[in-house]
């Protein structure tokens, strides 16, 4: 059943995105989850943004959100904020409102703590390896990428059930990570899909599969439908590859 607003009434919401974005990919997954129905408009990230576009969203970037509730008509930009919008405006196993029980306040606080660690923690190290120069750096990366994951991660899973917090759903942690879900979700799928052997290590998505609580809490993630129905790890690997082979040959 798709989520109403106040009135009875599902928003009437359009989304401008690129499948192949992972920041994009989060406001996929937190409509998904809320079963929101939406328009998309497809925005080609690989030239210049059009006129038309740049009036909606004067950065370029997606994803952007135009939103309607018959209250409210505005524009929402940047994926935190998108994710973080739709899931106050429509409480749930996302992310409950933050006075819903005793505990929502704590949750929600914990939720984001989680989101902030893995970004400021782990998510960089992906990128550095991918564009490290040498396969030794590349090794040496994805070790320090690991060693992260099992000292800042893997404790904050601990009552994993197998999502955040001890949720038997996704919440929104998995989606900023849709908020994990909606947040982190895209950029697990790359991490794994990357450990190719080209990108990143083989090493790296093995040495993750053995800590218990972030291997079970990735494989519970991954299989969800809102994560996975507009991923394709087949061109978003090739697309990233190209992508940092050029990067390297403008230095």
């Amino acid at each position: 059943m798709a989520a109403a607003t106040s009135n009875g009434l599902a928003p009437k919401i359009t989304l401008y995105t690129n499948h192949g974005c992972p920041w994009a990919h989060r406001a996929h997954i937190a409509l998904k989850e809320l079963q929101l129905p939406y328009e998309e408009i497809l925005i080609d990230l690989s030239r210049p943004r059009e006129e038309w576009y740049l009036k909606i969203n004067p950065r370029g970037l997606v994803p952007t959100i135009k939103y309607n509730d018959n209250i409210v008509d505005t524009i929402v930009t940047e994926s935190g904020i998108v994710a973080q919008f739709l899931a106050d405006s429509f409480p749930s196993h996302l992310l409950p409102a933050s006075h819903a029980s005793p505990t929502a306040a704590l949750f929600r606080a914990q939720v984001n703590f989680f989101v902030d660690t893995y970004f400021t923690k782990v998510n960089s190290l992906m990128f550095q390896i991918g564009r490290a120069g040498s396969e030794e750096e590349k090794k040496q990366k994805s070790e320090e990428l690991v060693k992260a994951v099992e000292k800042e991660i893997e404790p904050l899973l601990h009552d994993a059930a197998p999502f955040f917090g001890g949720s038997k759903e996704m919440t929104l942690a998995e989606v900023k990570f849709p908020v994990l879900r909606v947040q982190i979700a895209p950029f697990i799928l790359r991490l794994y899909a990357f450990s190719n052997g080209e990108l990143l290590p083989t090493s790296t998505k093995e040495s993750l599969d053995t800590l218990p609580n972030f291997s079970k809490w990735v494989k519970a993630t991954t299989a969800q439908e809102s994560v996975t129905y507009i991923w394709d790890a087949e061109n978003v690997t090739k697309m990233t590859a190209e992508r940092l082979n050029k990067l390297k040959a403008a230095k």
